[in-house]
């Protein structure tokens, strides 16, 4: 028989605070480093409740969020069982669920012509398929709570299509679509669905990648704003996006890319 999920907690808290009237769980998904990090940090900050969901270690965000606020579960987005274990965790831990963020993916630069159906389809399981399972299996503790907010974190490539990323451009396009389309879904129940575009955004994954070799210098030469994008700058339109006056803005995919694409 097969064993239990894989997803499990990973020990950092010490004591469960109880929800408030105000108080939202959110759950972030890539939180080990990167954007999700400071996704989840700036959250925890704003006095939510947090879980981190990733593969990798997340040890470093935990150290940046007060103990009893942080929730660390390891798990694969492209997992059904392991999602599924991990919000059901989220929630019996903090009571609830009310705030996601679709933040994981994976942007590796590749000819088109090099490009494998198992590299096309490695990007489509992380960057569509686990938005939608994340998603999916979240939406009901959203309903429940009657309020919810989902962000869908997708890529200023969508507006400009630069040619060595062609599967990830298609990826984040979907996930546009699927902004669009889940926002029709569930504004009925008080849940927005939004996505955030940043450009090349300065991360230890980008400055193994798209950064590298120039990169940095040759989209930042495409911007009005002349800075390379610092994670901080995508976060008080997270913020904004997930606040309790935000109720009206839904469907709806906000660029932040210092001016490289005026959409």
């Amino acid at each position: 028989m097969p064993g239990p999920p894989r997803c499990r907690t990973l020990p950092s808290m010490t004591e469960t605070p109880s929800l408030d009237a105000t108080q939202r769980v959110a759950l972030v998904t890539g939180a080990a480093g990167g954007l999700g990090r400071e996704f989840a940090v700036a959250l925890a900050a704003r006095g939510q409740l947090v879980a981190g969901l990733d593969l990798a270690d997340l040890s470093g965000t935990a150290e940046r969020i007060p103990a009893g606020r942080f929730l660390p579960v390891r798990a694969d987005v492209t997992d059904p069982d392991e999602v599924g274990a991990a919000v059901e965790e989220t929630a019996a831990r903090f009571g609830g669920l009310h705030i996601v963020v679709n933040n994981a993916g994976i942007y590796p630069p590749l000819p088109f012509e090099k490009t494998t159906l198992e590299d096309w389809r490695r990007i489509m399981r992380v960057n569509l398929d686990g938005p939608f399972l994340v998603s999916h299996a979240a939406l009901p503790h959203l309903r429940a709570a009657g309020w919810g907010r989902i962000v869908n974190i997708v890529s200023a490539v969508v507006f400009l299509g630069p040619p060595d990323l062609v599967a990830y451009t298609t990826s984040k396009a979907g996930l546009v679509g699927f902004t669009r389309a889940l926002a029709s879904v569930v504004g009925a129940d008080g849940i927005t669905v939004n996505a955030i575009a940043p450009g090349l955004t300065r991360t230890a994954t980008a400055a193994r990648t798209t950064g590298a070799d120039g990169g940095f210098d040759r989209v930042r030469g495409l911007q009005v704003v002349p800075a390379t994008e610092e994670p901080r700058d995508l976060l008080s339109t997270l913020l904004y996006v997930v606040d309790e006056g935000s109720g009206f803005l839904t469907g709806q995919t906000i660029n932040v890319d210092g001016g490289s694409a005026k959409h």
